[in-house]
């Protein structure tokens, strides 16, 4: 009884939340948000010590010495990411955990002495060593989601990462601005206690054993970190994904660190408004998160990353075109605040930027982990953190330098929504794959709804054969949006040269073939691409019956597949598209291009994978069996 409700329960939730019930993920998710939130806990009491309590600190000092604190924690990323990826990848991750958060109780313990002691110098320079301790954590925090959770948990558990590390900026603020209001001392003791929590969760934390244990640690910084970025880019589509990822923390940076500075001077808010609008970006990425597992359904979808660049873009050019700056010296309270109709828009725009970060980073984060080498997946993380720190220390710098010639924070802003702009045009041309699976992601979106059933018969990595009845034109972009692997398609020359579709299944390396009587040396090449790919361990998907029905019934399989798998003897994975006979991209009612009227669009339709079939046991008769079992009655 107990099983069948445990089963029932993973049914009806989905996985970012259902993860939380798992001693799998449960554990590290708390450690993670405790260490989150004590970082930010500390930061932002330092924060609104300098910005609004700390004596004969002007305007133009607290610019600096924010900007100052904001660089110094992040500087020991660019530091010791390398260091920390070797130590990821060679020792078991639960030990390291446990030792990396004794450490940050020792820190806290010094952070403790200095509210104390109420000595600016002496919090800001223990930023370092706060950093130190995060940059320590990074590597393992991301590099062990794929090794603890499913293939189709990755997205909802970056999701819920995403979400927690935002929540974390959010709560630690707002602890930060009344514990601070009570005293230092008491923010000492708070962040001291919150280090101990965390390392109380981290013994929950299950076995995860070394990826490469055999690894032998460098401690030459400047070799190390060479070598990691050398890993990353091995992979083009990684390594620009790690790139995509350092720039939206810039972006990310930029606004967290200006905040503070842009509602008391540029707002006139007081605390309070401050942690409003924190609060509204904070949520923001939540929603984001939540909503990108929402639209992924279930894979790495790519393709939202351009519609959160766009959004990044959009809502930071509106910050600056809304501008509602005050000479008030009485900084006003949220309510005040909020009655204003141009700060409500402010807030809005605020929010709004955070929804599109969260569409923008998960799927970004969740590729780096599915597409990098196991064996190296921590140091190409640590990279991944060399280069994020990089990119926030630059930010700092970029706050400090317009700050100093007069800048204004929202001119930084727009500047900062241009720029962006500029990197995601940058980013997408030099891998088309994004665009490419964005296309994908409205032309199925935009025209049924997907239901899938047993996908995960498809194996996770290795080479596989996909056979799949041809009903559409659309038949290779509905199972590229619902299968996680990318796929490479052997498709019918002509189809393949369609207007738009060219464009996606170019991007994919999709395989174009004719027939041998059309032409011979297209055909020979098709089939040595094909053995080329099942050689590097990805999925072929064939059509067999060689063109798109006519009649909406099961064609005869042509003996092309058989071919390959002699050549190559892998699994093969029958599939079946269910529903889509009848649509406006079938041909029930003519050709699409002659059709007066669409049809079919919104409808509901279903993906469904049977039991992979061992290579030995293939035949042309058993694969059009399998198909038609699949298929059944509903087309």
């Amino acid at each position: 009884m107990l099983a069948f409700a445990e089963v029932a329960q993973e049914a009806l939730m989905p996985d970012s939340i259902r993860l939380l019930s798992s001693l799998r993920f449960r554990p590290f998710f708390l450690t993670q948000l405790l260490g989150a939130f004590n970082d930010n806990l500390y930061k932002n009491g330092l924060t609104i010590f300098i910005a609004f309590q700390a004596a004969n600190i002007s305007k133009d000092a607290s610019n600096t010495l924010v900007n100052i604190a904001a660089g110094l924690f992040i500087l020991p990323f660019f530091l010791f990411s390398p260091i920390a990826g070797q130590l990821a990848d060679k020792f078991e991750k639960s030990m390291l955990i446990r030792r990396i958060k004794l450490l940050e109780i020792a820190i806290m313990l010094l952070g403790a002495l200095s509210f104390m002691l109420q000595s600016v110098e002496l919090l800001v320079a223990i930023l370092f060593l706060m950093g130190t301790q995060s940059a320590l954590f990074g590597p393992v925090k991301y590099s062990l989601l794929p090794q603890a959770l499913r293939p189709e948990e990755l997205v909802g558990g970056n999701a819920m990462v995403e979400f927690g590390t935002f929540l974390a900026i959010l709560l630690g603020l707002i602890a930060g601005v009344f514990i601070i209001d009570i005293g230092t001392t008491e923010l000492g003791i708070a962040v001291v206690f919150v280090a101990v929590c965390g390392y109380w969760t981290s013994r929950s934390i299950p076995e995860l054993p070394a990826a490469a244990p055999e690894l032998q640690i460098s401690f030459n910084i400047f070799t190390q970190t060479r070598k990691i970025l050398r890993d990353a880019h091995e992979n083009q589509t990684v390594f620009y994904s790690v790139l995509g990822i350092s720039w939206f923390w810039f972006i990310g940076i930029t606004y967290i660190t200006q905040l503070p500075n842009y509602v008391r001077y540029e707002l006139g808010g007081n605390e309070q408004v401050y942690v409003l609008l924190l609060a509204m970006f904070s949520i923001g990425i939540g929603a984001g998160s939540f909503l990108c597992e929402r639209m992924s359904g279930r894979i790495v979808e790519i393709g939202l990353v351009p519609i959160g660049a766009l959004g990044l873009t959009l809502f930071g050019i509106d910050i600056y075109f809304n501008q509602s700056i005050t000479n008030s010296e009485v900084l006003v309270a949220p309510m005040a605040f909020i009655a204003d109709g141009g700060n409500l828009r402010v807030m809005i725009d605020m929010a709004m930027l955070g929804v599109s970060g969260g569409i923008y980073i998960v799927p970004l984060y969740a590729l780096v982990q599915q597409r990098s080498d196991e064996k190296k997946r921590s140091r190409i993380i640590a990279a991944n953190n060399v280069l994020n720190a990089l990119f926030m220390v630059v930010a700092a710098l970029y706050g400090l330098a317009a700050l100093a010639s007069g800048i204004s924070i929202p001119t930084l802003f727009l500047i900062l929504a241009i720029m962006n702009a500029a990197v995601a045009l940058f980013i997408f041309k030099l891998v088309p794959e994004f665009i490419m699976r964005l296309l994908v992601w409205l032309l199925v979106h935009a025209a049924y709804r997907v239901d899938k059933y047993d996908l995960d018969n498809i194996p996770d990595q290795g080479p596989v054969v996909l056979i799949c009845n041809h009903v559409s034109f659309l038949d290779a972009l509905v199972l590229a949006g619902s299968i996680r692997r990318p796929i490479r398609y052997v498709m019918y020359y002509r189809i393949f040269q369609l207007p738009i579709l060219s464009f996606i299944f170019k991007t994919a390396q999709a395989i174009p073939i004719a027939g041998k009587s059309e032409d011979p040396e297209l055909m020979q090449r098709a089939f040595d691409q094909v053995s080329e790919a099942l050689n590097n361990g990805e999925i072929v998907c064939i059509f067999p019956e060689g063109k798109i029905t006519e009649t909406g019934e099961l064609g005869e399989f042509k003996a092309g597949v058989i071919k390959v798998l002699e050549r190559n003897p892998v699994p093969t994975v029958p599939l079946a598209l269910r529903g889509l006979w009848g649509s406006f991209f079938s041909r029930k009612y003519g050709n699409v291009m002659t059709k007066l009227f669409p049809r079919g669009f919104f409808s509901r339709i279903e993906v469904v994978a049977g039991q992979a079939i061992d290579p030995a046991e293939a035949s042309i008769e058993l694969f059009h069996q399998r198909v038609l079992e699949l298929r059944g009655d509903t087309l």
